[in-house]
């Protein structure tokens, strides 16, 4: 793992967002190669939140607020490393072939005490997700420190 993504995941980077791309996800992910980090099946970038959430609108054609939004409805279990899911869509007989994250838009709340609830607890990642059978779905948990 670069040191962008871990420090993103360990909220040492609470202004920046983090955005998985996965190969079958955009037409070019070659062409946004040197700006993040390769992992086996896509793209994970880092990048400052105005700028990261212009380059995810770009690639996906979706506004993230809108997307966030949608995917709130849905709870899933989204992987603390922001590159895969289970897809609450996904049945059991289903292969998981058929259930992948196409992207992911993630961003990091510090802790805030005066919030309360899980906030109170720690630092914060919000994960928001896109499946190939078109389910989007999200997940939100508290760093161990």
């Amino acid at each position: 793992m670069d040191s962008q993504r871990r420090e993103f995941l360990s909220c040492e980077r609470p202004e920046d967002v983090l955005i998985y791309l996965s190969e079958s996800s955009v037409s070019n992910l070659d062409s946004l190669a040197d700006h993040g980090e390769p992992v086996s099946d896509g793209l994970v970038l880092v990048l400052a939140g105005d700028r990261g959430r212009s380059v995810f609108e770009r690639a996906v054609g979706v506004q993230p607020m809108t997307f966030a939004g949608a995917a709130m409805d849905t709870e899933g279990t989204i992987s603390t490393d922001c590159t895969s899911g289970d897809c609450p869509s996904k049945h059991p007989d289903e292969p998981d072939s058929e259930h992948q994250v196409r992207f992911l838009l993630a961003f990091a709340e510090e802790q805030n005490d005066e919030v309360g609830g899980i906030y109170g607890d720690g630092d914060v990642i919000h994960a928001y997700a896109a499946c190939t059978c078109n389910t989007t779905y999200s997940d939100r948990w508290v760093l161990d420190e």
